[in-house]
């Protein structure tokens, strides 16, 4: 068994980890850390835990996780993470961090979009940016793991085939993106009480947000064809979970709705957890977010638009599981060279 502990046990993505360490048959979860809720067992922190697996969360001693773990999630913020991996480097087989601490590599860009959260460049060039899909060869035997943003792994697994694929130039990729309240974590903040969060569509990010950086970042590192330029506006919607991307892209390359459809489905064909559809093969339009809840599935469509001269690219995914634990895990069995699917087959829930 792989001993796995996770830093940050409070927080709604360390809960959905503790839930999947827990019915992963090749982990054994050994060690809970946290801050402000040690001593507490995971059931006082999460309802739907009524296991009593012998754990509670403890105060995070780099020390007590490295003679505990063989792999440590950490699901903590930023700044968090940045410490803590510089202390756990080296200690522990495998370190998982759910943060942005190390998603751009870019060191100018980082300190643009992640100004209070120093680390060193030599750690940070460590890091293996984890989309499965995408880069699964590096996963393999990493020390240290990025897991991307929800957004981000939206957004990547959405354009990949354009770029990785077809290797078309995209001169300008305008991102809308919506996302349910879950992504903000359980930080109290005015905006995101229920009277003001309920039924709002909320323009919380209309000019920018740092998974759009995060995204341009690791396209042009992967050398994964022209970009020139990639803005998202983000609104935050009345759902819990889930999250929808539309990619408007612009390119003066020739391409047929015909073409895109192919290439997407031959670029995702054999990777599980990205599901290839057409927009009206259901009873409601898909990629929905209701229709990938509670599952570590991404929905992808590509559309062509000849009158605007554009292709369409819809994304949705549980901001919860495939853009956050569920690809944390995903990323792990990679490199315990587990099958990608291990402890990942839940099926979507619907209706939510």
């Amino acid at each position: 068994m792989i001993r796995a502990g996770i830093v940050g046990a409070s927080g709604l993505a360390g809960g959905e980890l503790i839930r999947l360490v827990l019915q992963h048959p090749e982990l054994e979860l050994t060690y809970l850390g946290g801050n402000s809720s040690v001593g507490r067992r995971p059931a006082q922190l999460h309802p739907g835990l009524r296991l009593d697996f012998g754990l509670t969360v403890e105060a995070v001693d780099a020390n007590r996780i490295a003679e505990t773990c063989d792999v440590v999630f950490l699901s903590t913020p930023a700044p968090v993470s940045a410490r803590l991996a510089a202390e756990l480097a080296d200690r522990v087989a495998c370190v998982i961090d759910l943060s942005g601490a190390f998603r751009i590599r870019t060191p100018e860009l980082h300190q643009r979009w992640y100004p209070k959260v120093p680390r060193t460049t030599e750690l940070a060039d460590r890091f293996v940016y984890g989309v499965p899909e995408l880069i699964g060869e590096s996963l393999e035997n990493a020390a240290l793991i990025s897991v991307p943003g929800c957004y981000a792994t939206a957004l990547t697994l959405g354009l990949a085939p354009l770029t990785l694929g077809l290797g078309l130039p995209l001169k300008t990729v305008v991102v809308d993106g919506k996302s349910g309240s879950s992504g903000g974590g359980l930080q109290m903040r005015v905006p995101d009480l229920h009277p003001l969060r309920s039924g709002a569509i909320a323009p919380y990010a209309p000019t920018g947000h740092r998974h759009a950086a995060e995204v341009s970042d690791f396209l042009e590192r992967g050398k994964a064809g022209e970009v020139g330029s990639l803005s998202m506006s983000a609104y935050g919607v009345g759902h819990v979970r889930g999250l929808m991307t539309s990619a408007y892209v612009f390119t003066d390359a020739e391409v047929t709705e015909r073409e895109l459809q192919r290439a997407y489905s031959r670029f995702y064909k054999g990777h599980r957890f990205v599901r290839v559809r057409r927009h009206t093969e259901t009873l409601i339009p898909v990629p929905d977010p209701q229709a990938v809840i509670g599952s570590n599935y991404c929905d992808v469509t590509v559309l062509h638009d000849p009158e605007g001269e554009r292709i369409v690219v819809l994304s949705a995914l549980d901001n919860l599981l495939k853009g956050a634990s569920g690809q944390a895990v995903q990323a792990l069995n990679r490199r315990f060279a587990l099958p990608e699917e291990t402890g990942l087959t839940m099926q979507p829930v619907m209706p939510t």
